[in-house]
């Protein structure tokens, strides 16, 4: 994007998490620094991002998510016709090559955004 730079804040509590930022840089004679916004660009868009679509992303907030004690890791499911609009053949969209097991919230335990603000 021109005329901006993509930063990442460290936060307060967690610094190792960090938060995409892009730097919009104002027209010199405006006299005004530059505008601080938050990006929902992706990970791909850093300077000197690996894109490896079969890969997948790297699981940045793993450990952070398993520290709070409240998830647990389940075998997720298979990918069903309904998945694929229930077509078949060559029709398939092939199952992603990398699973990673997901979480889930223990009993009794909310795990949204509303909960943890």
């Amino acid at each position: 994007l021109p005329a901006s730079a993509k930063v990442l804040k460290a936060g307060t509590i967690h610094p190792d998490i960090r938060v995409p930022m892009r730097q919009i840089a104002l027209h010199p004679t405006s006299g005004e620094p530059p505008v601080t916004v938050y990006d929902s660009s992706g990970p791909y868009t850093a300077e000197g991002a690996e894109i490896r679509i079969d890969a997948g992303l790297p699981r940045l907030r793993e450990s952070w998510v398993l520290a709070r004690g409240d998830v647990e890791s389940y075998g997720g499911r298979i990918v069903r016709p309904e998945d694929n609009g229930f077509v078949s053949g060559d029709r398939l969209t092939p199952e992603f090559p990398v699973r990673s097991q997901p979480f889930k919230a223990k009993r009794g335990r909310a795990v949204t955004q509303l909960a943890y603000a």
